[in-house]
């Protein structure tokens, strides 16, 4: 997408993790982002439980019943959409197009109008129909990014945990905020020039010739 966002829908529904779309919500205020929300009776269900105190801040707070809202016609210009967390009921709703709310109406807009929109599906374990439907939103257009934990960041606390999350998923939508730095690979690979290689790679190297591949090579963060 060309330049960062100014106008994102957020979409927040049912599933665990209250925590996320606040967060979601108070960086992209502090990135001048201007955030129009819809948040989902479940969803507030959810936060009475998890969060009592949390409070969702957005320029625009949509009503989840109303279909005639802005952000339900295409020439209204948005530059993306996330939900998050996104449960699988959304998901779902959201891969058939059946555009009972104002939330999955915004996510079927979004979707016509090729734009971005990033689903944080929040479901474990899946069953097929779960995988299913994940394949169908991504064949028309959206990006699953369910909210995985990044062990090799090495979180100090849970803060860190959804900072990290959250920064990664807006960094989808073109939204770059703190907490989420590109990985610039092990401190041993990061100190090398490219082209170099220590001693001890060309002993290894040398020594695995015929060997069929690398055997005790060190483990790397999946990416």
């Amino acid at each position: 997408m060309a330049g960062a966002p100014r106008r994102v829908v957020v979409g927040v529904s049912g599933a665990t993790g209250t925590a996320l779309a606040v967060r979601t919500l108070q960086l992209l205020g502090a990135a001048g982002v201007e955030r129009h929300l819809v948040v989902s009776p479940a969803a507030r269900r959810t936060a009475a439980y998890e969060m009592p105190e949390a409070t969702f801040d957005a320029e625009v707070v949509h009503s989840f019943r109303d279909i005639g809202a802005s952000i339900a016609s295409g020439s209204y210009p948005v530059d993306a959409m996330i939900v998050i967390p996104c449960s699988v009921k959304t998901l779902g709703a959201i891969a058939s197009g059946v555009s009972e709310n104002l939330l999955v109406r915004a996510a079927d807009v979004t979707l016509k109008e090729r734009r971005r929109l990033v689903l944080c599906v929040r479901e474990t374990p899946l069953h097929l129909g779960h995988l299913r439907a994940m394949v169908t939103a991504t064949e028309i257009g959206a990006i699953i990014a369910p909210p995985m934990p990044a062990f090799y960041a090495a979180p100090e606390s849970l803060d860190d945990v959804v900072d990290h999350i959250v920064a990664r998923a807006l960094s989808l939508i073109g939204v770059h905020v703190p907490g989420a730095p590109p990985w610039q690979g092990t401190p041993a690979s990061a100190a090398r020039t490219e082209g170099q290689r220590t001693e001890g790679e060309r002993t290894e190297g040398h020594s695995q010739v015929g060997s069929g591949g690398p055997s005790g090579s060190p483990a790397r963060p999946s990416r």
